[in-house]
């Protein structure tokens, strides 16, 4: 198979949040990510989990956003991570849902007929976020 792809991979992915700071909190302290890089008078952050990086930029009024609808708004359905293993990804969860703000969707499950396990679940600011890691 031939690749005639003109990309290679992500380099980040941009992402609008209602709250900088809880958000920005999220990537750190819940999932582990380091800040790589700011833009105050943006203001974004820039957070890596030394893979991908994700630039959170502060919605300008928050209040007036629309909250995303993913069967009727076009754009960004969800984000997707990988995870080390399924004992992770049971670790991962129990820690998602004891983190405020966080809304679990489903629970780690199978994907499908896969050998793979996901769970999906809302990040604060309601952007959804599914974590996927290889079954036992």
């Amino acid at each position: 198979m031939s690749n005639t792809a003109r990309t290679n991979g992500a380099h980040h992915i941009g992402l609008t949040v209602p709250d900088l700071d809880r958000t920005r909190a999220f990537f750190l302290d819940t999932l582990g990510f380091a800040q790589v890089g700011e833009r105050p008078e943006y203001p974004a952050v820039f957070v890596s989990d030394g893979s991908i990086m994700i630039t959170l930029w502060q919605a300008a009024d928050p209040g007036a956003a629309v909250a995303f609808d993913r069967r009727n708004v076009i754009g960004l359905h969800h984000l997707a991570f990988n995870v080390g293993d399924a004992d992770a990804l049971a670790d991962l969860h129990r820690r998602l849902a004891a983190t405020d703000g966080v809304e679990i969707e489903f629970a780690p499950e199978a994907l499908g007929e896969t050998p793979l396990r996901h769970m999906m679940c809302a990040i604060p600011g309601g952007i959804r976020v599914e974590f996927i890691a290889a079954g036992r």
